[in-house]
């Protein structure tokens, strides 16, 4: 059984998620004229760079014998798990803003274009990896508080309904924190490397996806290290609670600059 006060604490969690992105959105795009096709740009890379291109590598890695015995080491699997998504998504976060500026030469004259972009590759973040997720418990949770789990997966493999079960006996409303931690701080960073790869753009870098790749790796890093059970979940989630505030500071002053020049 999984308690009301747990099922209400996910909910609301689940709903907090999912206002970060429309929330923003609402309150930025007239400030900074934030276009919809470049909010809609962010969600596509984060669809096809992330949910495409990166799982179709992560399942070639693991499934060719050479590559999947390398990443038995741990070292390997944290370097591996930082650069992937690193790669994936700032090359997809490049090719879109360099298709863009192609498009409207114009765009970089103001700082609009990589908040929305941002907050799209966020926000699809926040919807596909957390909110969509986060509603599939919630409806397993009520399942199995009705007693018709398992026969909901009647033909799902017995190990499969077990991990199902297991993972609900965990569920609590600290669970439901640490869920609005951990999208609210991916959501945060997104919007960062979006800032971040738009203004060194502006600044015509040479090293704009140079720089991304390695930002995208470190902040990848603690998550690397608690999937390769080198560190604890508590301290991963402390790590990006602590630097989630950082970034989020940060981008509040640098977008109250530019708003004002």
């Amino acid at each position: 059984m999984v308690s009301v006060t747990t099922l209400m604490s996910l909910a609301i969690a689940t709903l907090i998620v999912a206002a970060f992105p429309v929330v923003l959105y609402r309150m930025t795009r007239t400030r900074f004229a934030i276009k919809p096709r470049e909010v809609i740009l962010g969600v596509a890379v984060f669809a096809l760079f992330a949910m495409v291109i990166e799982r179709a590598l992560h399942g070639f890695m693991l499934s060719n014998p050479t590559t999947s015995a390398w990443l038995m080491n741990p070292a390997v699997f944290v370097v591996y798990g930082a650069l992937a998504a690193g790669i994936c998504e700032e090359v997809g976060r490049f090719l879109a803003m360099k298709w863009l500026i192609s498009r409207e030469p114009d765009s970089l004259t103001r700082p609009g274009p990589g908040l929305g972009l941002g907050i799209g590759h966020g926000g699809a973040e926040a919807w596909l990896v957390g909110v969509l997720v986060q509603v599939q418990w919630i409806v397993y949770a009520v399942l199995a508080n009705q007693g018709s789990l398992d026969a909901h997966f009647e033909s799902a493999p017995v190990e499969a309904v077990a991990r199902i079960h297991m993972v609900l006996a965990t569920l609590s409303p600290v669970s439901a924190l640490i869920f609005v931690v951990e999208r609210a701080s991916a959501f945060v960073f997104q919007i960062g490397f979006s800032a971040l790869m738009w203004q060194l753009l502006r600044e015509r870098s040479r090293h704009a996806l140079g720089v991304l790749i390695a930002a995208h790796a470190l902040v990848g890093l603690p998550a690397a290290l608690f999937q390769a059970r080198l560190i604890p979940l508590l301290a991963a989630d402390a790590v990006y609670l602590v630097l989630g505030v950082v970034v989020a500071v940060t981008l509040v002053r640098y977008y109250r600059s530019a708003n004002t020049h």
